[in-house]
């Protein structure tokens, strides 16, 4: 299973394009960016360890740039911890099944079913992300601008 790279790209370019919508400081941007540059060594580090998908390590850095360098970002990576502890720890219960349910019907679980395929932590990832992003600076301006229009 593979994370498309559009989306971090898509995910980068709107940080780039709504960012400076958003009240952020010339500063603050930069910070931003540099965050999202130091997690992208980071997790590349890891990929070339083998220790995480390309997929992923692009798009944790791609998320990190709407977090800057604040509390929110540390909240985002131990949501990304525990919904991942509990995704890994369903698909290896799963995988324990016998005759997996329902994996000769849905080719998705079928997948899952396969103890040669990894973890796919995309979902722990983006839900991370979308459980966290209202903490985050950007996503704190956007609540004020929406509860305004409302």
């Amino acid at each position: 299973m593979t994370i498309r790279n559009r989306v971090s790209i898509g995910l980068t370019l709107g940080f780039v394009l709504l960012a400076p919508f958003c009240g952020i400081s010339l500063a603050d941007y930069g910070w931003h960016l540099a965050v999202g540059g130091i997690v992208l060594i980071i997790t590349f580090s890891l990929f070339c360890l083998r220790a995480m998908g390309g997929g992923d390590a692009k798009l944790i850095a791609a998320t990190a740039l709407w977090f800057g360098p604040n509390a929110s970002l540390m909240d985002y990576i131990v949501m990304v911890s525990i919904l991942g502890g509990v995704l890994t720890l369903t698909i290896i219960l799963y995988r324990m099944i016998p005759r997996p349910l329902l994996a000769d019907r849905y080719a998705f679980l079928g997948t899952l079913a396969r103890k040669d395929v990894g973890i796919p932590y995309g979902i722990a990832l983006g839900a991370a992300g979308l459980w966290t992003f209202p903490l985050s600076p950007v996503g704190e301006t956007m609540k004020t601008y929406m509860a305004g229009a409302f």
